[in-house]
């Protein structure tokens, strides 16, 4: 290990700002000398993360580099003589991250929907196992205060490790849901996603198939429970939950209903096509930039989608990337990148067990064998699940399974986290202070109460 030039050290704690598609997230990274060389942990200040563990950390000639496994990235950068450290990070895109050792602090905002004790209803902390794959969920299960068996929705979160709030920027919106559903006699379960805050088991090497056997354990428990009625349980899925949601209920066939949150209904590739053109608008990138990105970017798929061997994949990858900087030869310079390191970088992040799964993954079958009721919501102004194709898709192959019982809504002016929007931009979900609005927990409430008590 060779020591800085500037002769800091890097051992301590240091600060960051990451900025994308107008989010501000404030990012602590402690760094600790051993005889090995540095181990690292990684907060993210304002999700309010637990700390995440960097997987593998070097600090050689002023160069700092880094890998969180957990989040998917990676980070590069050189501590110049002002004790700055001056780098990128790289999560799929590659985003401008410096790192000081003066602190950041996050603009606090009062969200002012944060339910607030003493509870009219019972709360219990647990845990259940995953035996297919032996991880161990933390949870927490609230139960009304009448005579049970109760109804019983468990909440399954979005993409990216999130704890059982599905806490972001401040927002606890499964914390709303499970206190607005409790209140109205149906017990809900939440739990911490694999890998986070209290649960065990590595959130990077899983993919949606994996997660949803965590799903699949929760049913398992709550089953268990002679306070749950076994016959109405259901699954509330938000996001990539809405995914999780209809795999376990196409192959369980006693789960008795599934909301889908912004859920997928078309395949993943073309959703990612849709979504970065929308953000990218939202975000005034200029038009000749989405078209490049949209070009680039079917082309990749389309290999993912012919080849289903990830080591095959990635010279394959490599070859593709290489006829890109070919045509656009500035391309991997607009990310910050040589060419180099950007096909290196690609190879890998397209060969990921959850990207390469969730770009190729078609719902449209899952869907066909689901035959429980659903109810399916999306926001009108949602950029990152367009509402328009996805509600389509899953209207349509549920009815082309022969389900009866499906209930598709839309609600005017929402974004992904059913905030009323102006824009549906990424960028105001930091700005205004609910998410899950009481619109869309009244109409999930009154489905779910008219779907278990008929």
């Amino acid at each position: 290990m060779t020591a800085a030039t500037f002769g800091q050290n890097i051992s301590g704690t240091w600060y960051g700002l990451l900025s994308f598609n107008g989010i501000n997230l404030h990012l602590q990274l402690d760094i600790e000398e051993n005889e090995t060389g540095y181990q690292g942990t990684f907060y993210s200040l304002d999700q309010k993360s637990d700390e995440i563990p960097v997987t593998k950390i070097t600090f050689s000639n002023n160069e700092l580099i880094f890998n969180i496994e957990n989040l998917r990235a990676n980070y590069k950068g050189v501590l110049n003589e002002n004790n700055i450290i001056e780098g990128t990070f790289t999560q799929g895109a590659k985003i401008p991250l410096n790192f000081s050792r003066e602190v950041i602090e996050p603009i606090k905002i009062a969200r002012a929907d944060e339910p607030q004790g003493p509870f009219p209803y019972n709360s219990e902390d647990l845990t259940f196992k995953n035996e297919k794959q032996n991880v161990v969920l933390a949870a927490t299960l609230t139960l009304p205060k009448s005579e049970g068996p109760f109804p019983v929705a468990i909440l399954v979160t979005g993409s990216s490790p999130q704890d059982r709030n599905e806490e972001i920027l401040g927002h606890k919106p499964f914390l709303k849901m499970a206190d607005y559903l409790t209140r109205r006699g149906i017990a809900v379960l939440r739990y911490d996603d694999r890998g986070t805050a209290e649960s065990t088991g590595n959130f990077a090497s899983a993919n949606t198939k994996d997660f949803a056997t965590d799903a699949e354990a929760a049913v398992a428990y709550l089953r268990s429970r002679k306070d749950i009625n076994k016959n109405k349980i259901g699954i509330i899925g938000h996001s990539e939950g809405g995914i999780i949601a209809p795999i376990v209920a196409a192959k369980d066939k006693k789960i008795d209903f599934i909301v889908l949150l912004a859920g997928m209904g078309i395949r993943g590739d073309s959703l990612l096509l849709i979504q970065q053109q929308l953000i990218g608008k939202a975000a005034g990138a200029q038009q000749n930039m989405l078209d490049m990105n949209r070009e680039i970017n079917s082309g990749l798929y389309k290999l993912l989608n012919k080849e289903k061997d990830t080591v095959k994949l990635k010279p394959i990858i490599g070859e593709y990337f290489e006829g890109v900087l070919k045509k656009y030869p500035g391309y991997a310079m607009i990310q910050g990148m040589k060419n180099d390191e950007m096909i290196a970088r690609d190879k890998e992040l397209y060969t990921n067990n959850w990207l390469y799964h969730f770009i190729t993954f078609d719902p449209s079958e899952t869907l066909q064998n689901v035959k429980c009721p659903v109810l399916a919501i999306n926001g009108s102004k949602d950029l990152q699940v367009s509402p328009e194709e996805n509600l389509k898709a899953i209207e349509l192959n549920l009815k082309k399974g022969g389900n009866k019982n499906v209930t598709i809504i839309r609600l005017e002016n929402m974004n992904h986290l059913f905030q009323e929007t102006e824009t549906g931009a990424l960028s105001e979900y930091d700005t205004i202070d609910y998410s899950f609005s009481e619109k869309m927990l009244k109409v999930v409430g009154e489905w779910i109460l008219k779907n278990t008590t008929e």
